[in-house]
């Protein structure tokens, strides 16, 4: 029942290789990715696939995380090519500029 704590996990993930689209353009604050699909997670989660490779996870857990369109097979579709704030390019973006 649950998780064996006695083997090691080996979480997949997530960052990739910067794609031209964790560039910033000139007066853009932060780097836009596109969405380009969706699937769940081992946990049945929802996990954003976005256009510069990076995956993002979007849960809907209210009060914290309200976000009920991910749970709509419809509502997900029409998010499809979308532009999204990628968290991980602008967490390098930010990295890069600051010398780390």
């Amino acid at each position: 029942m649950g998780q064996d704590l006695l083997q090691k996990y080996v979480e997949p993930t997530s960052v990739t290789n910067a794609s031209p689209d964790c560039e910033r353009s000139k007066g853009e604050e932060r780097p836009i990715s596109r969405i380009i699909g969706f699937h769940q997670d081992d946990e049945g989660h929802w996990v954003v696939t976005l256009s510069c490779g990076h995956t993002q996870h979007l849960r809907h857990q209210p009060p914290w995380q309200a976000r009920p369109w991910v749970l709509d097979p419809a509502q997900r579709a029409q998010r499809i090519g979308q532009a999204f704030a990628c968290g991980w390019c602008a967490r390098q973006a930010d990295s890069a500029t600051l010398g780390r």
